[in-house]
């Protein structure tokens, strides 16, 4: 069974996505794993309400199901956008020096390192961006 937080596409809301990602875990979950899920939901709450829509008003939803444990906590990020798919953008270059990288990607690139599985779908003409990770005793 998942819980749903739908908001506007805004960064002013980042903080409500946030604690709603977050919701499922207990004060035992190890501070770095609560951190990489605070980072992936930014990264990604952050790009939809920058990049998704060309006009505000624009709407996220949120999908969250699991939580700590060995099924691991999924976060599914929503939006009726411009179809995009993140998981596409090739990796940055790390081996150029920081001034000859081009900007952006660095940030979906961290989401894919940190998760256990990321996948997008584009249905029903919304974006689908799914990550899960695995949180506790059999996490990483």
């Amino acid at each position: 069974m998942a819980d749903e937080l739908r908001v506007e596409a805004k960064v002013d809301n980042l903080q409500q996505v946030i604690d709603f990602a977050t919701g499922t875990l207990t004060d035992a979950c190890p501070m770095r794993e609560r951190m990489h899920i605070e980072l992936v939901t930014e990264e990604i709450f952050v790009n939809i309400a920058s990049y998704a829509y060309s006009e505000p008003g624009g709407f996220a939803v949120i999908r969250r199901s699991g939580g700590e444990g060995p099924e691991g906590l999924t976060l599914s990020f929503i939006d009726g956008g411009v179809p995009y798919d993140p998981l596409k953008k090739p990796d940055p270059d790390l081996t150029l020096p920081i001034d000859e990288r081009p900007i952006g990607g660095l940030g979906v690139f961290l989401v894919k390192k940190i998760v256990d599985e990321a996948y997008y779908e584009y249905k029903d003409g919304k974006n689908i961006l799914t990550v899960r990770k695995v949180i506790g005793k059999n996490g990483q």
